[in-house]
């Protein structure tokens, strides 16, 4: 661990033992090595966030736009684009990057593969397929053989391993796409989206957010995970100026488990996702690292809450 990250979880353990003593009861810290695990996580999941930010402020290779080339990487290449007003394609990369996700193993191939149209000359572009959204589905079932037989290893990322490209009932990726471009043409553009929801509801970052996230129910095979996932990403790469105000417990599993491990030292109590939401903010105003820290370090402890393991998020 480096001196920053180190002086971090001494700055960690120091406040969330202040807020046990004088704000509020945190039973779920008091066994031997939970304050120790927690604070773990929590350093985790601020250092993953803090290399978004990093992706977001550094140089990058051109090449990290094109899919035909082995540096590609969708959130590269979404900065890349976002710095050329490229404001539709840098959302649409983020997109497929969260559609697809990152394979531990396999790394962008998936999201490369699909994104490249194969390798072609040409690839699916938001203009391509905002152009023709029913051409993408032709051109996968033409291609899924191939595709799933040539031997090149292509997964969903662990958040996304329920995914599918081609699925029975509308499930597949044809279809996810197809209710995100629906979603988002109905405001013309990325940007009008993201205008629109600031007219609706103001400047503010976290009810930008919160509505946004509430809109995209729309989108097919996008649940909470998914929702917070991409647009979370979107806040730290700068392409939105959104951030959330809410760990969103009330649809989630793992977090809530955390917070109800944290605040009633049981992650089976009965406690509604309301109050506990009421309570993380409360935390949050006293250990400010924000939502997404609370909600996927939470979610981390739960798993092992005495035996630190770490978690690529």
């Amino acid at each position: 661990m480096k001196p920053k990250e180190r002086e971090r979880g001494v700055w960690l353990r120091t406040e969330l033992v202040r807020f046990h003593d004088n704000t509020m009861p945190l039973p779920g810290i008091i066994p031997d090595g939970r304050l120790d695990v927690l604070v773990d996580q929590l350093v985790d999941s601020l250092r993953r966030i803090e290399f978004i930010h990093h992706i977001r402020d550094h140089d990058h290779d051109v090449r990290r736009m094109d899919p035909a080339s082995d540096f590609f990487d969708p959130l590269k290449a979404a900065v890349l684009h976002g710095r050329q007003r490229h404001a539709d394609e840098a959302f649409w990369l983020v997109f497929l990057a969260t559609h697809f996700g990152k394979h531990a193993i396999d790394g962008w191939r998936l999201c490369r593969d699909i994104y490249g149209k194969l390798g072609d000359e040409s690839y699916w572009t938001w203009d391509q397929i905002i152009d023709d959204p029913a051409a993408f589905g032709i051109w996968l079932r033409k291609n899924i053989d191939h595709i799933r037989n040539d031997g090149v290893s292509r997964r969903f990322s662990n958040h996304r391993k329920y995914e599918s490209l081609i699925a029975p009932k509308g499930a597949g990726t044809p279809e996810v796409i197809e209710s995100f471009v629906d979603w988002v043409m109905e405001f013309g553009s990325n940007q009008n989206l993201i205008v629109e929801a600031h007219k609706a509801v103001g400047q503010h970052p976290g009810e930008t957010f919160d509505r946004l996230y509430r809109e995209m129910n729309r989108v097919r095979r996008f649940g909470r995970l998914a929702k917070f996932d991409y647009l979370t990403m979107l806040g730290k790469l700068g392409l939105a100026p959104i951030e959330p105000q809410l760990a969103y417990l009330g649809e989630a599993t793992g977090p809530l488990r955390g917070a109800r491990l944290l605040f009633d030292n049981d992650p089976d109590s009965a406690t509604g996702a309301s109050e506990l939401e009421d309570r993380i903010r409360s935390l949050n105003v006293r250990i400010d690292v924000g939502m997404q820290a609370w909600e996927d370090s939470l979610c981390n402890w739960q798993k092992s809450p005495t035996l630190y393991r770490y978690f690529r998020g």
